[in-house]
C-alpha cells in the first residue's frame, strides 16, 4: 500500500507542476546497398485518436519459493499526429553543381560592395552542395528570421575534436559539420547517407578500400580552406591519439578486432582501407559528431604534437567565450554569457546553396537561451517565446498534448516511433573505478545476473508507466531495442514481471538479507558482512528522470535494497563514466538500439569504450566479459558485416533475448518522441523525427527552413544583431567583450 500511494504522490506531483508552469550528391557510387528499412511503420495519413494502452499480461501467481515466470510484451498502439516520412532518392534530395550566378540576402551584397567580404561566388565552393526543389516540403525560401531554442548542458567549448561538449540540444548539430549526413536518412532511399561535405564516394579495389572525394573550395567562416588536413588531423591526432578523449577511440574503426586506415591522396581525396570487403554500414560513422572536423589551422598549434602545451589545455583550448567560433556550419556563434544565452550569425561562407543557386541559410540569427531542464523550452514552445523543443519530458507530455488540440496553438507536434526510453543501467566493468572493499564487492554485485533480474522483479513498470502522464504516452519496457526499430522482434523479449516475492527470492540466495529487521538487507559474507545494501544512482539534472528516480528508491527499499539517488551536471557525469566511478544510473539510451544498422558498434562491448562496460588500461581479464555477453560481441561482429535484413533481424532478435534474458540493462518505460515546432515554418520534412538515426536538430536540415515575411515576427521575435555577419581578424571578444560582428555602413 504504502508504494501504491508513493506512485499515485509522484504521479500528482507532476500534475501540480504542470498547472503551475502553465497559469519547442548524389546517391553512393558503387556501393553495393544493404538495404534496411526504417523504423516502425506509420501510417501515410494522420493516424486515429490513439487507442487506450496495451496492458502488460499479468504474472500469474507462482507457488510458494518458486521466481515467477516471464511473461509476453504487449503489442504497441499508435498515436494521433503520427505521418509516414515522404522517401526520396539522395539524387532527389541534393547535387553538386555551379551556377552561373548567385545570390544571397541584399544587405550581405552591400557588405560586398563596401570591400567587407568577397564577392559570395568566391565565399562559395567551386561547386557548391545543392539541394534540390523536389523535396522541399513548402518551396523555394525567402531570407530573413530567426530560429529561438534553448539549450541546458553547460557548454565546455568548441573544440569537438577533444571531446569538448557544446552544450547539446542543436548546438553541435549546427556548428560541426561532417562528411555525410545521417540523421535526414529517414527520407531517403535505402537508408541511404547524404553528402554534406562529401561531393561522393566509390568502393575501389574489391570492396577493400573507399575513395571519398571532397567538395573543392569550402571555406571555413574565417575564410580559410577546408581541406583533408582537416580531416587527417582529426584522424591521426584525435581519434587515434590515446591521450586525446574524443567521441570514439581507436578501437571504434576496427573491423574484427583488425584497424580500418585512412590516407590523404590530395587536398580533396581521402582512402580508408579495410580488412574485409565491402564493411557498408561503416559509411554511417562518416558522420556528425564522429566524424566532424575542426579547423586543423586553428587547432593544430595549441596540440601537444605540434608544440601545445598538455592535453588538458588542448581540450580546454577554446573556452566557450572564444568567438566567433570558427565553423563550417550555416550560423557562427558570435555571443555568449555564462547559463545566460548564446547568439548566432549567419555564416556568409557556408557551403550550401539553394536550387536557384541562393546561399543558405535562409534564417538570418539563431538565439539559444539557456536553462537547468529542457522543459523550458518545450514550455517556451506552448507560450510562443520558442520555436522548438522535443516531447520527452515526462513532466510536459499532458500539458503539450492539451495545447496542441487549440486551433490557435502556435506551434505544432509531429509524433515519431516508440523509441523514447528510460533504463537503469549498471557497470558492467570488471575493474575501472574499482579502488577500495566496497567498490569491489558493489561491482561484482551489479555484474550478477541475479540481483539485477531482483531489481527487474522489484520494478512495478506497469503502475510506474501509468503513473507518470494522463494517455497512453508511455508504457513499461524490458530494455535492449526499442519497439519502434525495424529489428524489434517481440517473441524475443523476456519480460519479468512485478513480483517483490521474486525479488527476495532471488536477493536471499545471493546472502543479502535483513539480519536485524530495520527493512534494509545486509551483506552477510566477505568484507562488507554486517553492512547494509547501498547501492548509487545517479541521473542528469538537465534530464527529468527524477520522478523516476525516486521511484526506484521506493521500489527496491520496499525489497530491503537501498538505493543512494542524486542528480548530476551532464559533465559530472561524463567524468564518471570515462572514470568507471559510477554504479547504477538512469539512462535515455541513444541511437543504436532503433537504428543498429547505423550504431552497429554501439551494441555490444566490441569497442573499449561501450556505454556501461568501459575496459581500465591494460590487459583484458579472462574474466572481463560474461558469457552472454561474449556472444553479444560475435553478434555485433556479424551484424556489422550482415548484408542483408534478414541476417540482420535474426542477429538483432537473438541479441534481444540475450539482453533481456540477463537484465542487461534494465528497462523501465518506453514512449514516443514529439517533434514540436513553430507552426509557421517552412520546408520541416513530412514525418521528420526528433530522435532516429540522429537527433532532431541533424534531421530537419535547419538551414533549408524559412519563414513567410508576416510570420518573421508575429510571435514577438527581435533580431539581437540584424543585418550583420561575424568577422573573425582582430577580434577581442575574449577580453573586451565586443561582439564582432560587421553591417553595412558599420
Amino acid at each position: 500500500m504504502k508504494l501504491q500511494k508513493f506512485v499515485w504522490v509522484m504521479a500528482l506531483i507532476g500534475a501540480m507542476m504542470l498547472a503551475t508552469a502553465c497559469a519547442s550528391e548524389p546517391e553512393a557510387v558503387e556501393a553495393p546497398a544493404a538495404e534496411a528499412p526504417a523504423a516502425e511503420e506509420a501510417p501515410a495519413e494522420e493516424a486515429p485518436a490513439a487507442e487506450a494502452p496495451a496492458e502488460a499480461p499479468a504474472a500469474e501467481a507462482p507457488a510458494a519459493g518458486e521466481l515467477a515466470a516471464p511473461v509476453e510484451y504487449p503489442e504497441a498502439v499508435l498515436m494521433e499526429g503520427m505521418r509516414a516520412p515522404k522517401v526520396f532518392p539522395v539524387s532527389d534530395i541534393v547535387e553538386v553543381k555551379a551556377f552561373d550566378e548567385y545570390c544571397e540576402p541584399e544587405w550581405v551584397t552591400q557588405l560586398v560592395a563596401e570591400g567587407k567580404l568577397p564577392p559570395v561566388a568566391e565565399r562559395l565552393p567551386k561547386e557548391p552542395a545543392v539541394y534540390k526543389e523536389g523535396f522541399y516540403s513548402d518551396g523555394v525560401g525567402q531570407y530573413g528570421g530567426i530560429w529561438r531554442d534553448v539549450w541546458a548542458v553547460p557548454l565546455e567549448g568548441w573544440n569537438y575534436n577533444a571531446g569538448a561538449v557544446q552544450g547539446w540540444f542543436g548546438i553541435e548539430a549546427i556548428v560541426q559539420e561532417e562528411p555525410l549526413n545521417t540523421g535526414a536518412m529517414f527520407m531517403t532511399e535505402g537508408v541511404t547517407p547524404i553528402p554534406f561535405l562529401a561531393k561522393g564516394y566509390e568502393w575501389v579495389d574489391d570492396g577493400m578500400g573507399l575513395v571519398m572525394n571532397f567538395l573543392e573550395g569550402v571555406k571555413w567562416s574565417d575564410g580559410d580552406e577546408f581541406t583533408t588536413e582537416d580531416i587527417m588531423f582529426l584522424w591521426e591526432d584525435n581519434i587515434m591519439d590515446p591521450n586525446v578523449s574524443t567521441w570514439t577511440n581507436a578501437s571504434f574503426w576496427q573491423i574484427d578486432g583488425q584497424p580500418v586506415t585512412l590516407e590523404a591522396i590530395d587536398d580533396y581525396t581521402i582512402r580508408f582501407t579495410f580488412p574485409v570487403a565491402y564493411p557498408t554500414k561503416f559509411l554511417y560513422n562518416l558522420t556528425n559528431l564522429i566524424f566532424s572536423p575542426g579547423p586543423a589551422h586553428i587547432l593544430k598549434p595549441l596540440h601537444p604534437k605540434y608544440g601545445g602545451k598538455d592535453y588538458q589545455s588542448y581540450r580546454d583550448a577554446l573556452p566557450p567565450n572564444s568567438l566567433p567560433v570558427v565553423t563550417l556550419g550555416p550560423w557562427v556563434p558570435v555571443e555568449y554569457r555564462t547559463d545566460e544565452f548564446l547568439v548566432m550569425r549567419r555564416n556568409p561562407y557556408y557551403y550550401k546553396v539553394d536550387s536557384n543557386g541562393c546561399q543558405l541559410p535562409y534564417l538570418d540569427e539563431v538565439q539559444f537561451t539557456y536553462s537547468k531542464t529542457g522543459a523550458t523550452r518545450t514550455l517556451n514552445t506552448m507560450a510562443g517565446t520558442g520555436d522548438h523543443s522535443n516531447v520527452e519530458n515526462i513532466e510536459t507530455f499532458d500539458e503539450t498534448v492539451r495545447q496542441s488540440q487549440d486551433p490557435n496553438a502556435t506551434f505544432r507536434v509531429e509524433w515519431g516511433p516508440e523509441t523514447l526510453g528510460f533504463d537503469v543501467q549498471f557497470n558492467q566493468s570488471k575493474d575501472l573505478g574499482v579502488q577500495n572493499d566496497r567498490d569491489r564487492v558493489v561491482r561484482d554485485l551489479l555484474r550478477t545476473p541475479d540481483f539485477r533480474k531482483a531489481l527487474a522483479y522489484a520494478i512495478d513498470r506497469e503502475g510506474l508507466s501509468g503513473s507518470l502522464t494522463n494517455g497512453p504516452f508511455f508504457r513499461p519496457w524490458a530494455g535492449a531495442l526499442f519497439p519502434g526499430s525495424a529489428y524489434f522482434d517481440r517473441s524475443s523479449v523476456v519480460y519479468y514481471p512485478y513480483s517483490p516475492e521474486s525479488a527476495a527470492l532471488l536477493l536471499d540466495g545471493l546472502g543479502l538479507q535483513d539480519t536485524n529487521g530495520d527493512g534494509t538487507r545486509e551483506f552477510t559474507t566477505g568484507p562488507l558482512a554486517g553492512e547494509d545494501v547501498v547501492i548509487g544512482l545517479e541521473t542528469g539534472e538537465d534530464a527529468t528522470d527524477g520522478s523516476l528516480g525516486q521511484a526506484i528508491v521506493a521500489f527496491l527499499q520496499n525489497v530491503g535494497v537501498k538505493v543512494n539517488f542524486r542528480s548530476l551536471a551532464g559533465t559530472a557525469m561524463d567524468a564518471n563514466d570515462r572514470a568507471g566511478t559510477w554504479e547504477m544510473r538512469i539512462g535515455r539510451p541513444g541511437q543504436a538500439w532503433a537504428t543498429p544498422n547505423v550504431r552497429c558498434r554501439d551494441i555490444a562491448p566490441v569497442r573499449t569504450d561501450f556505454a556501461w562496460h568501459r575496459l581500465a588500461e591494460g590487459e583484458v581479464a579472462a574474466d572481463e566479459y560474461a558469457t552472454f555477453e561474449q556472444r553479444a560481441i560475435e553478434i555485433a561482429n556479424e551484424f556489422c558485416l550482415a548484408a542483408d535484413f534478414e541476417s540482420e533481424y535474426a542477429l538483432m532478435s537473438e541479441l534481444n533475448q540475450l539482453y533481456t534474458e540477463n537484465v542487461y540493462t534494465l528497462g523501465l518505460i518506453v514512449g514516443r518522441y514529439g517533434l514540436m515546432m513553430n507552426k509557421n515554418f517552412k520546408n520541416i520534412p513530412v514525418g521528420t523525427p526528433a530522435f532516429l538515426y540522429q537527433w532532431d536538430a541533424n534531421n530537419y536540415l535547419m538551414e533549408q527552413i524559412w519563414f513567410e515575411e508576416a510570420n518573421r515576427t508575429d510571435q514577438g521575435q527581435v533580431e539581437i544583431y540584424p543585418q550583420t555577419v561575424p568577422y573573425h581578424a582582430d577580434c577581442n571578444y575574449q577580453t573586451d567583450g565586443a561582439v564582432c560582428v560587421v553591417g553595412p555602413g558599420q
